[in-house]
């Protein structure tokens, strides 16, 4: 992304928790990135792909046929028991329409936001996340050594995975998303793809479909995570796999202390600004009581260097990543965002006056059973045991003399 010259913001940014309003038009602004060596991840992501995919090429998206999309949906039994729980699928269904401790996220609001962030000017801009996250999950699925039929992408937004992806490797992508503005305004793929507006929480699709299943940066909003991961075990075939990332719990932890600090000096007390995450150590668990082996979790942290504290809110109100939460608060005072700038570029201010921003990234991969995979060997059956690793070095020396 071309370096932006700072301008002061004329109008107060929204927080995390405020209402949405349409926003001031603020000056641009220069962003310098400190993920992995303080470089771009833009250029760092394609070279990372060009070893394996070749470079990438902004191909028309050609038409596609109707004969093998439509054996895709669910059948009917299976839709009539999700509408006996939920609202038909088109428009998609919103869970969490009203509070309540098992609903945290307000699912309507978050699809306007997303809607919202898609109809920008220049919606790329604040994309920079979104694509090296999408790229990282490419270069997962490029691990592994065998060509997917068909791929689903959950919560593709406007398709930061699939620009990654390669013919050659997924021969066909769905991509679903709870915002219809994100899919229209997609980036193009040579991959061919066809765009459903859904919820996470409700894949209208029959059991055992899709050999792959991606999802990029968006389960995290999802009310019933662990249905989510459910409904993508149903919709696995047997010896598929899922390959997926979503924010972490130390993310924007920066941003969250200064408004606390802030909201405790000037108001005596605080409210949630940014929502919460799940912990990387529930993944695991979750993912296994979903009915996925073989899993694999870990995590990155990804850090963005800003001018302000502003500039940090405005970016994540153009990614579509305002909070969402039931319990938010509508708004924050003026007294109270200038002294949350001022404790963010005290407490966590770079040298050169920048600020930044840290990201943590959970990415897991999960298969669904199937016979020909490899199993574990029987309690007991081993015939070498730990203690003897002790004596491997002395073995060793033994040899070479």
């Amino acid at each position: 992304m071309p370096p932006r010259s700072h301008r002061p913001c004329t109008a107060r940014p929204l927080p995390l928790g405020a209402a949405r309003t349409p926003p001031s038009p603020h000056g641009p602004f220069r962003r310098r990135y400190g993920g992995r060596g303080g470089t771009d991840p833009a250029p760092r992501a394609q070279a990372r792909r060009g070893a394996e995919a070749g470079p990438m090429r902004g191909l028309a998206r050609p038409a596609l046929r109707a004969r093998w999309c439509r054996s895709l949906w669910a059948l009917p039994a299976r839709a009539a028991a999700n509408a006996a729980s939920s609202p038909p699928p088109h428009p998609p269904p919103l869970a969490g329409a009203s509070p309540g401790a098992l609903n945290p996220f307000d699912r309507r609001l978050k699809r306007k936001q997303k809607n919202w962030a898609a109809l920008q000017a220049e919606p790329a801009k604040c994309d920079y996340l979104r694509e090296e996250v999408g790229g990282r999950i490419a270069d997962r699925v490029f691990d592994i050594t065998r060509t997917f039929p068909l791929a689903l992408d959950v919560g593709s937004g406007r398709g930061y995975i699939a620009q990654h992806l390669t013919k050659e490797t997924v021969e066909k992508l769905i991509q679903v998303d709870i915002a219809e503005n994100a899919l229209k305004n997609a980036i193009e793929s040579e991959i061919p793809t066809i765009k459903v507006v859904a919820d996470e929480e409700f894949l209208p699709f029959k059991e055992d479909t899709f050999d792959l299943v991606v999802s990029s940066l968006s389960l995290h909003w999802v009310n019933d995570l662990p249905k989510a991961f459910k409904e993508i075990h149903q919709v696995l075939k047997p010896d598929g796999v899922f390959i997926g990332a979503m924010f972490g719990g130390d993310t924007l932890y920066e941003l969250r202390c200064s408004l606390q600090l802030a909201e405790l000096e000037r108001e005596g007390g605080f409210s949630p600004h940014v929502s919460p995450f799940t912990a990387v150590a529930d993944l695991g668990h979750l993912l296994s009581r979903a009915g996925f082996n073989t899993l694999t979790v870990d995590t990155d942290e990804i850090q963005v260097n800003y001018p302000g504290l502003f500039e940090v809110m405005e970016d994540l109100q153009g990614m579509g990543e305002s909070n969402c939460s039931w319990n938010r608060k509508p708004l924050l005072h003026r007294e109270t965002m200038l002294a949350a700038a001022a404790i963010y570029q005290e407490m966590y201010g770079n040298s050169n006056g920048s600020v930044p921003a840290t990201f943590q990234i959970y990415y897991m991969i999960g298969w669904k059973y199937h016979e020909s995979q490899a199993k574990p060997a029987q309690r007991g059956s081993a015939t070498v045991s730990f203690g003897d690793l002790a004596k491997i070095e002395g073995l060793l020396k033994r040899g070479k003399k």
